[in-house]
């Protein structure tokens, strides 16, 4: 047997364990606690958890940064309230310009101002601080510990009751997020205000918030709500108790508004100043004297909106025409608009268009007669006052630009103005008003009182506004001269169908607005300078950087002895026999009434339109009254007396209290009313059948006198001026056999053309003469005994401007009537010479129909 063959090892079985039960194993043995790894894995996540919080910082702070930076101009951007102001001239007591005086602000949806930190006093930002956000110098935009307490009572209430913002983040919301509250809102607030303080100051944050919350009562930013609430424009202004009520508003602005709740409002102030009090911002003392002020709401919280509303509406149109200053940019840039407008006078022009007692009744349909008035500066041109009607509303149809037919105070302008101006004619110059066909028969207007008036002074035409001797006066000057003076004060016709006699009674196609009225009025009160209506001074924006100014355009339109003479005509309007009487009060007063009559069957005695222009030596103003659409139940009944009165109550109060002036005379000039002294009464006429003529002869009354001879046919129903001279006696060829003629002379101050007394009559009858026109047997039959002439003899013709004075002749091209005292007849009498360089249309329609001019109502 081998025994080195290898064998079987057996298997030994284990032994039992003195641990073990019933022979059975427990298995692997476990590890015991490490706690070396446990804070080695603490470690581990806590660098885990740094990493990325850091990530998530960063990341967050990188959005709010990006948010920021694509939305920066919004931080900026506001919609701001632009401000207008009333600036009257002058000076204070102290010497320095009269401070400017808030009389709106325009906005669009909403009412927000802008103020820079420095003007914002410490205790305010305090206030906000205490209120709003107390660890805001201390924290980065987000308070932490804020955001901590938030928590915890959101989870207390099981909802999100606490923001925790900062004013800081609540300056994020307003300018770049919603008001909602998520958490992904939440987080986007959190970062842009860790950026915005990063970019930004403290005082730049505090700044920007300040002007862009919501104050309530529609005011964004705290100076609009200083305003609204307090009337107060300074901030350094406002007491501790306003400021505490102003603090108190942001958390609920209509809870908590004073004029809306004021007992809440005062409960609100007393948190805050027990905030103030208790982080040391205000004493013990201060706190309980600003809880206990009972709020009492400013003088200019119960202002509306249709304050100054037609004024206001001016200036937004003329920023946008006038500076191209668009109205949409208007409403959201913050602009300063300072203004010509006199507070007063607006205020009283408002106060009296709302006085029913000054128009006329409404028309049986309920509907109010509508007018519109303008005050301008005779030396501006600068707007004082306008409305654009009865109960006007911001942004409705304003009246002051509305064309309407100007009726008889457009005489002055289209005729009495040239006339004056051409150097040919003065105050004392004859006009005719007899009855007269113009235009080859196709015109033939009509005074008022379907009268006529034979030769009359302009000062008598002026004064009682007789209709055809202005006519007569355009038909010798010729329409264009009229058209071109017109233009030369602003008011352009047109050019096609105002080529008539119809433009010296008003009878326009597009008629005037009482804006251009008033301003072309200006230049007779101004020495014959006319001004640029404007209503705006300067502009400038939120910062004080001036965008505009009114830069003055002045022009002469005319000679200053035109606009002084025209001045002394209009005075004559409002002395007692004028139609403007109702006008006149304590000052010295110009104006001209004006009406234009209806075409409507069974009403024509009443008017469409009725017109007051008038002037003191300070203001001019113009006065439209009429419905907006005239018909057989809408239209005018109470004559241009209306308009009259209401120019003098709203011109008297509004000038009240200042310096009286008087109209400016130009040096040199010699008063035109003054009458030359004495008489004539010896005046003769004798038919002398040698030269075919009728000799008359009188007295001369001395050095520098001219006369002015008149005949009337006894087939005329007026004489008819027929030569202005030097001389005392005029030999009248201009005769006709069988004829009965009557003559009288007016003797005219040369130096002055004042007209003085009309002398005695002398007749005479032509004899029949088949020599002279209608022919017959020569049978003198002289009337009126014959005296020796003090002339000597017949004198040289006079040249055909008479004597070479402005407005010794009522024609500045032929010499009036058939006398001469050498030679053969002139021309025909220019009271039957019609015009030949226009045809006006035979009936005007109602937009050029004549002016018919009434004094009925006083006017």
């Amino acid at each position: 047997m081998n025994l080195d063959k290898p064998t079987r090892k057996q298997t030994v079985p284990p032994t039992k364990s003195k641990d073990s039960k019933s022979g059975k194993s427990k298995g692997p043995k476990k590890k015991g606690f490490s706690w070396r790894k446990l804070i080695m894995g603490s470690i581990i996540a806590a660098i885990i958890a740094v990493i990325c919080a850091m990530g998530i910082y960063i990341i967050v702070i990188m959005s709010g940064f990006k948010i920021l930076d694509a939305n920066i101009d919004k931080i900026d951007d506001t919609t701001e309230s632009t401000l207008i102001y009333a600036q009257e001239e002058g000076k204070d007591k102290d010497g320095k310009d009269k401070p400017a005086t808030e009389i709106s602000k325009i906005y669009k949806g909403e009412n927000r101002e802008s103020v820079n930190i420095k003007d914002v006093p410490e205790r305010l930002k305090q206030a906000f601080i205490a209120t709003e956000d107390r660890r805001f110098n201390e924290h980065s935009g987000v308070d932490l510990r804020a955001i901590g307490r938030a928590l915890v009572t959101d989870i207390v209430h099981m909802s999100a009751v606490e923001g925790g913002s900062t004013i800081t983040q609540q300056l994020a919301k307003n300018v770049f997020l919603s008001s909602e509250k998520t958490a992904f809102r939440k987080g986007t607030e959190m970062s842009i205000a860790f950026a915005l303080d990063e970019r930004f100051t403290k005082d730049e944050i505090m700044e920007k918030y300040l002007n862009r919350i919501f104050f309530g009562s529609n005011a964004y930013g705290i100076k609009a709500a200083a305003k609204i609430y307090f009337g107060k424009s300074n901030l350094n202004d406002l007491k501790v108790w306003e400021i505490a009520t102003l603090a108190a508003l942001p958390k609920a602005p209509s809870r908590y508004s004073p004029l809306a709740h004021p007992d809440l409002s005062k409960e609100r102030r007393a948190v805050v100043l027990k905030l103030m009090a208790d982080q040391g911002y205000i004493t013990e003392a201060e706190r309980a004297e600003a809880a206990a002020v009972d709020y009492v709401p400013p003088a200019s919280a119960s202002q509306t909106t249709k304050d100054y509303a037609s004024f206001v509406d001016y200036v937004v149109n003329e920023a946008e025409d006038m500076y191209g200053i668009e109205e949409d940019e208007l409403l959201t840039k913050g602009y300063r608009i300072y203004t010509t407008m006199n507070i007063k006078a607006q205020k009283t022009m408002e106060q009296t268009y709302a006085n029913p007692s000054f128009f006329q009744k409404d028309a049986t349909d309920g509907q109010k007669i509508q007018s519109s008035m303008v005050i301008m500066d005779n030396k501006t041109g600068g707007l004082m006052a306008l409305i654009g009607g009865r109960d006007y509303k911001t942004k409705g149809f304003s009246r002051v630009y509305s064309q309407r037919q100007p009726g008889s105070s457009f005489k002055p302008i289209a005729v009495y103005g040239p006339a004056l101006d051409s150097g040919k004619y003065t105050p004392t110059s004859l006009l005719d008003d007899t009855q007269t066909s113009f235009g080859n028969g196709t015109y033939t207007p009509q005074n008022y009182d379907r009268q006529t008036h034979g030769q009359v002074s302009m000062i008598e035409a002026v004064k009682h506004s007789y209709n055809l001797a202005p006519v007569w006066l355009l038909s010798q000057m010729g329409v264009q001269t009229g058209r071109e003076f017109a233009s030369r004060l602003g008011i352009t016709l047109n050019a096609q169908k105002d080529q008539n006699l119809a433009i010296a009674l008003g009878g326009l196609t597009d008629g005037v607005s009482p804006l251009q009225m008033a301003r072309a009025y200006t230049a007779f009160a101004n020495q014959g300078t006319l001004n640029k209506a404007h209503a705006i001074l300067r502009i400038t924006d939120a910062h004080d950087k001036e965008v505009a100014v009114y830069k003055p355009e002045k022009k002469q339109v005319m000679q200053p002895l035109t606009s002084y003479y025209m001045t002394q005509l209009l005075q004559g309007v409002v002395e007692t026999g004028g139609t403007g009487t109702r006008a006149k009060f304590n000052r010295p007063v110009a104006g001209k009434t004006g009406s234009t009559g209806l075409d409507i069957k069974g009403i024509e005695q009443y008017d469409r339109d009725v017109w007051f222009v008038g002037y003191t030596p300070e203001w001019t103003a113009a006065v439209w009254e009429g419905f907006d659409k005239v018909d057989s139940k809408h239209y005018v009944t109470v004559g241009s007396g209306g308009t009259a009165a209401i120019f003098k109550e709203i011109m008297s109060k509004s000038l009240d209290g200042k310096p009286m002036t008087s109209f400016v005379k130009p040096a040199n000039v010699p008063e035109a009313t003054e009458p030359p002294s004495g008489g004539i009464t010896d005046l003769m006429a004798i038919y002398a059948p040698e030269s075919k003529s009728v000799k008359i002869t009188w007295s001369s009354l001395g050095d520098k006198m001219s006369y002015q001879l008149y005949r009337k046919g006894a087939t005329e129903a007026e004489a008819k001026l027929i030569i202005l001279t030097p001389k005392v006696q005029v030999d009248d060829i201009g005769i006709n056999s069988g004829e009965t003629y009557q003559y009288y002379v007016v003797p005219v101050q040369t130096d002055t053309n004042a007209p003085g007394v009309q002398s005695n009559v002398a007749t005479v009858i032509v004899p029949k003469d088949e020599t002279l026109p209608n022919g017959g047997l020569p049978s003198p039959s002289p009337s009126g005994a014959p005296s020796p002439s003090p002339g000597t003899g017949t004198s040289p013709p006079p040249s055909p401007t008479p004597s070479g004075k402005p407005g010794s002749s009522p024609s500045p091209s032929t010499k009036p009537g058939n006398g001469t005292e050498t030679g053969p007849s002139p021309s025909p009498s220019p009271a039957t010479s019609p015009v030949t360089s226009t045809k006006p249309s035979p009936t005007p329609s109602p937009s050029n129909k004549p002016d018919e001019e009434k004094t009925k109502n006083g006017a």
